[in-house]
């Protein structure tokens, strides 16, 4: 994406939450916990409209990407990538060693994205324990990993 048609990525305000819940119903995520994540990330346009946003959920060493999306609109414009880039980033600055996900439909995006499908059973223990893992994504859902640096 070019640098200079990038939108304004921010961590999320609880003014945010209306439209961010509004994204991820219509990209149907679930919106369960979103304003409970510990990471939450915005890409926001130049009338300061949220038009992305992907979360991120701790557990110890591992964490859960969830809750990506982006407007219809935006999609193809390569701010998806962005989003889940800066959530990698930010949790390697945490020190997590590998990021897992769920996925119904978008495996080849995050495929591209560095990300590996992985069997349900290899998964940290704290992260199928998880709200998203054990009861809002189906069982059908793909799972996949990404390992960080020193991971």
């Amino acid at each position: 994406m070019d640098p200079d048609l990038l939108p304004d990525i921010r961590a999320a305000t609880p003014q945010d939450m209306a439209p961010v819940r509004m994204l991820i119903g219509d990209a149907d995520l679930p919106t369960d916990g979103v304003a409970e994540l510990d990471e939450l990330q915005v890409a926001v346009d130049a009338a300061r409209e949220v038009i992305a946003c992907a979360g991120l959920e701790v557990y110890g060493s591992a964490g859960l990407l969830r809750s990506v999306a982006v407007a219809g609109s935006q999609r193809g414009k390569g701010i998806g990538a962005v989003l889940v880039g800066r959530m990698t980033e930010r949790a390697a600055e945490l020190g997590l060693r590998r990021i897992y996900l769920l996925t119904e439909t978008a495996a080849p995006f995050f495929a591209r994205l560095g990300f590996t499908p992985v069997d349900r059973d290899a998964v940290d223990e704290a992260v199928q324990a998880s709200e998203e893992f054990s009861r809002l994504c189906p069982a059908t859902a793909a799972v996949m990993v990404y390992d960080l640096p020193g991971g």
